[in-house]
C-alpha cells in the first residue's frame, strides 16, 4: 500500500501564507497522510516546526534548496 502524498506550493508566498494554506490543506487530509510543502519564504522554517510541535503533526523532513524550503509533513 502506497502512501498518499499531497503538495502544496507555497513559492512567492509571504507569511503568514505558507503557514496558513498549510492548515488548510492539513485539515482536508486524512490521519497518516502526508503534505509536502514547496515555499520560498525563510520564515516558514520556524512557522511549520512550530506549528508541528503544537498540532501533533510529524515533520518527517526539512530542506533548504536553491532557495526553496521543501517539507514533508505527516497529519496526526
Amino acid at each position: 500500500m502506497s502512501e498518499q502524498i499531497h503538495t502544496l506550493d507555497a513559492r512567492g508566498l509571504n507569511c503568514p501564507l505558507p503557514i496558513l494554506r498549510t492548515k488548510k490543506t492539513i485539515a482536508g487530509m486524512q490521519s497518516g497522510e502526508i503534505l509536502e510543502i514547496t515555499a520560498t519564504d525563510p520564515g516558514s522554517v520556524k512557522d511549520l516546526d512550530s506549528f508541528c510541535s503544537q498540532t501533533g503533526h510529524e515533520m518527517l523532513s526539512s530542506q533548504q534548496s536553491d532557495g526553496e524550503f521543501i517539507f514533508r509533513i505527516r497529519k496526526a
